[in-house]
């Protein structure tokens, strides 16, 4: 990448200056991509909030929270959304929200970087370490990335769908932050 390019780039990170406050979920998306049967699978989360720390002059610094209301995975029909909320898979009368606490973001150049944070999912944790990359927008800034998770360890979904939907389930997302 050339000396031009990375002052671009520092000149419009600069211009973001340090954001702190709430994503703008109009603009943001969550979805959650899986197989069943072998056929392929994506669908979003329809509710979600959270807030962003970041200050591009110094990343590592960063901390964001992010909720996602389990009850608003959208499967395309009633009947299925409605499916993903019982015990054996969300459990979302005792868990109704998935949380994502980041703790680090590391810089590792052109606009990409490392997060690191706790996701917390029915009753269970996991430490991730997620590869981003941060797009500047008109009078926004977004995460974009993906991380790949396996629904076993949150106990989502019994063993007997086991053979029918498979265990990796990957997790993207573009959270939007205002600059302004």
């Amino acid at each position: 990448m050339s000396a031009l390019r990375h002052a671009l780039i520092a000149a419009a990170l600069a211009a973001g200056a340090v954001q702190a406050g709430p994503i703008d979920a109009a603009k943001s998306r969550i979805t959650a991509q899986f197989t069943q049967m072998n056929v392929p699978v994506e669908d979003p989360f329809t509710r979600f909030s959270g807030t962003v720390d970041f200050d591009p002059a110094h990343p590592e610094r960063a901390r964001a929270h992010l909720d996602i209301d389990l009850s608003s995975f959208d499967l395309g029909d009633p009947d299925y959304s409605a499916e993903i909320c019982k015990p054996e898979w969300f459990d979302c009368a005792h868990h109704p929200r998935a949380s994502f606490e980041a703790s680090a973001l590391e810089p590792l150049g052109g606009g990409r970087y490392a997060l690191s944070g706790t996701l917390s999912l029915k009753g269970k944790t996991q430490d991730l370490r997620i590869p981003v990359t941060l797009v500047n927008l008109s009078g926004a800034n977004a995460f974009d990335g993906a991380v790949t998770i396996s629904r076993s360890h949150f106990g989502i979904g019994g063993p007997d769908w086991k053979d029918v939907v498979a265990d990796a389930v990957k997790v993207s997302f573009h959270i939007v932050i205002p600059t302004h």
